[in-house]
This record gives C-alpha cells, structure tokens and sequence, in this order.
C-alpha cells in the first residue's frame, strides 16, 4: 500500500492555499470587510470550516452548480451538507415559492399545502401523524421532550460520533475508559451529558442491551445509518436486533432522516421497511426553505395526544411561532410533489454509483489504504483501507492536512465537496460529465500527492 509522504503533502498543500489566493481577491476582500461585523467574518459560525483561509462567497447557484463572486465557476457536491440536495433554485419549487410570498407568508394558521403534505409523508413514511417544524434540531429536540414526558424515563441513547443537529443530549461521546462526555468542542452545556445521555458505539448489540436493561431511557435517537464520520452501514440484522430491544425495554426510537433522505423518496425507513415510534426529517424537504418534520406511529400519537393541553400548547417547550408557516409549506408541497421524486432517484442513484466507482478506481491504481463508500445519492471516500464499523473506528482514521488538501485542490479546480468530511452528495441537475470530472479531479490531487 502507499504511504502519503508527510513532507510531500505540505509541499502540496502550501501550493493548493497560495493557488486559492490567487482565485479568489474579491472573497478574500468581503471577508477582511465582513469581519468588522460579523462574528469570525461570517453569518454563521461553522463557515468558518472551509479549506480556504477565508470562505469562499457565493454570486448565485442553479441546478448542480453554483458561481462564486470572482466568476469562478464549481460542481458543488456539497450541497449546503444535504440542504440544497435538490439542487440551487429548482423551477418547481421556486414557482411556488414567490406564488407563496406574493399572498403572505406566516399567519400561525394553516394552510391546505399542509394537509396535502401530511398525506404524502403518510404515504412516504408510513407514520399517520406529523407536525412540522423548522429545522432537524428543532424536530429532534421536540420529539425527545415529548418521549421523555410520556415514558417518564430521564435519559437518551445516542451512537459515538452520531450528529442530530444542536441537540444538548447528542454532544456526547466516551472517553478511552468507556465514559460518557462532553464531545469536544461542545460549548456551554446546560448539564454534563453523563446525566441526560447514554452513548453506544454503532453496530454493537451486547452494547445497547445493557444500556437500555436499566429501564431509564425514554428514547433511543439514530439514523438509520450513520453519516456524519463517514457512512457507516448496520450490519445485517443490527436494525432488527435495535426494534426488538426496545420494544422489550419499553424504550422508544427515533429514526432522524435528515441525511439518509438520499436513500430514496422514503428514505431509508421506507426502502429497508423500519418501523420507528418518530421519524425526524429537515434540511432538503423544502428545497432550502427552512422546515422540517417530525411524524408520530398510531400508539405514540395517542400517547402524546393524552398529555397535551389546548391551553398550554404555547409554553410546553414544542413548536415556535414561525413553525408550520405557509412559506415552509407551500415549498414542501412542491418539493416533495416535483422535486424530490422517484425519477429525481433514479437519475441521482446512478450518479452516485459512477462516482463511486471512479474513486475506486483512483485508489486501486495508486494502491492508496483508502476505500469508499455509498448510500442512495450520497458518496464518501475514507482514509482507512477497510471501512469502519462505528464512530470510534471512524474518528480514529481522521487525516485534517489530508482531508484539507483534497478538499482545496478539489476547490481549486472547480469541485466543491463537503467541509466537515470527503462527502459528495449528487443533485438531480447533475449529469455524467459532472461525475467524471471529479474523477479526474481526484486522480490529478492523488497523482500530485504521491508522484
């Protein structure tokens, strides 16, 4: 296997970061200026986690692409890390949107976008009841609140290195000895997570057994398979043995959607026939309308129906006053309806397999210790030979001067893949050419990298 030349990558990377300058004066010109009023230079804290030393800013975006404001012009198989995953501006989704704003956009009542809604997430899911709300987080952080109040139990299970969101009780992870901590970089906690959260590495039954054995966990929260350190698949039958444990433990589950969408229309729920209690879905649900879902089985919707209150509903810790706004709603209509169909799959499914496909071609050719990997529409390669089975094994094989090289001379020559990981993920605007670009992107860093 090849061994990446430490001293060879420097000499790269020094090389990627000076090209970077030199394409992109006006960016790094709006960032000296933004500084002076915004926080680090930017709206929001983690756009601070580019390649670049400065982010990049964008013009305008349509279908798979996007230009920046020095004309620069890139694939983007980031997609705003899935909220765009529909691609920039879809037509549908736009018509509905400015035919919405035009008639008023937010009245706390509702609108008959959210029946029709309603009824194909039913469809979709197999959940009778939903709500809506704005973001993923705030779904997750609903659900869990509702759960806990219903089951009476403290706590919840999350996986090691699992991402919900801002969700207190997932900034968990263990330490060396087994512990439960606070992950690193997790800024004010309300409560040291030891108290609120159990944590379980993924795929390890005997694992969940015990933590769930005690009976003081209200709520199991999970994607269906892990996407936030990589993708990392269930083994077989690992989705069976998590249902029958917590069915006999009287411990509620949540599948989070929010990045496994890429499956298929249904997700992966539908496409493996998983049966949560809730589901939780945000980010590309309205075409980058902020909204996002969270839908109920037959037994909890009447679980949770027995503890609500018309006179509290407002100050129970659910919903918002923005949530379930008609905006949100007319462009769920038309994404789900138009957009984030069979035929979007269909089209971006393939996509995804040519990508991965010539990634692994590029590693075989060169011998790399790397490997790749698929779910749906989304793509990931890894710096590990063999792909992990948890969180742990994941994190363990994180390579920052790696990851940010192959980042930034993909940024170079016009590819932008996902910040926090080597991600792609393929828009229905895509076609071949897109894909076989990046291959050969990726080939040409490689070659750069190892001679």
């Amino acid at each position: 296997m090849t061994t990446i030349d430490r001293s060879r990558l420097h000499a790269r990377l020094a090389e990627e970061d000076q090209r970077f300058a030199e394409m992109h004066p006006r960016s790094a010109e709006l960032f000296e200026q933004a500084k002076g009023s915004l926080l680090g230079g930017v709206p929001m804290n983690w756009m601070v986690r580019w390649a670049g030393k400065f982010p990049v800013f964008v013009e305008e975006g349509w279908g798979a692409h996007f230009t920046d404001v020095d004309g620069n012009t890139y694939l983007d198989l980031c997609l705003g890390d899935t909220g765009a995953m529909t691609g920039h501006a879809p037509p549908a989704s736009v018509e509905a949107i400015i035919e919405r704003v035009r008639h008023g956009v937010t009245f706390m009542l509702p609108s008959e976008d959210s029946i029709w809604v309603g009824e194909e997430l039913q469809r979709r899911f197999g959940l009778p009841y939903w709500q809506i709300a704005m973001t993923a987080t705030d779904a997750n952080r609903f659900a869990i609140r509702i759960a806990r109040q219903i089951t009476g139990r403290p706590k919840v299970l999350v996986y090691n290195w699992c991402y919900h969101g801002t969700v207190d009780e997932s900034f968990a992870t263990l330490d060396a000895n087994g512990n439960v901590i606070a992950r690193e970089g997790n800024i004010g906690a309300p409560v040291d997570p030891a108290l609120t959260t159990k944590v379980v590495e993924w795929n390890d039954i005997p694992a969940l057994e015990a933590a769930l054995a005690p009976g003081d966990v209200a709520v199991v929260l999970a994607e269906p398979v892990m996407t936030n350190i990589g993708i990392v698949h269930p083994d077989p039958g690992y989705h069976d043995a998590l249902r029958a444990i917590t069915r006999r433990t009287g411990t509620l589950l949540i599948i989070d959607e929010t990045h496994t969408i890429c499956t298929g229309p249904g997700g992966y729920t539908q496409a493996h026939g998983l049966a949560p209690d809730i589901l939780t879905l945000g980010k590309p649900i309205a075409s980058g309308i902020p909204a996002a879902v969270y839908g109920f089985s037959e037994a909890f919707a009447e679980r949770a129906q027995a503890i609500s209150s018309d006179t509290t509903a407002d100050v129970g810790g659910i919903g918002g006053t923005l949530a379930g706004n008609s905006l949100s709603l007319a462009a769920m209509h038309a994404t789900l309806e138009h957009v984030l169909t069979q035929e979007a799959y269909d089209h971006t499914i393939p996509l995804a397999e040519r990508f991965t496909e010539g990634v692994q071609s590029v590693i075989d050719e060169f011998a790399l210790p790397w490997h790749v990997t698929r779910l749906g529409c989304r793509a990931e390669y890894w710096f590990r030979e063999t792909p992990p089975k948890n969180g742990s094994e994941a994190a363990a094989s994180i390579d920052d001067d790696l990851d940010r090289y192959m980042h930034l001379a993909a940024l170079n020559r016009g590819i932008l893949m996902t910040p926090f990981h080597n991600m792609a993920l393929i828009a229905p605007g895509a076609i071949e050419e897109d894909i076989d670009r990046h291959t050969e992107v990726f080939r040409e860093s490689v070659a750069a990298l190892v001679g």
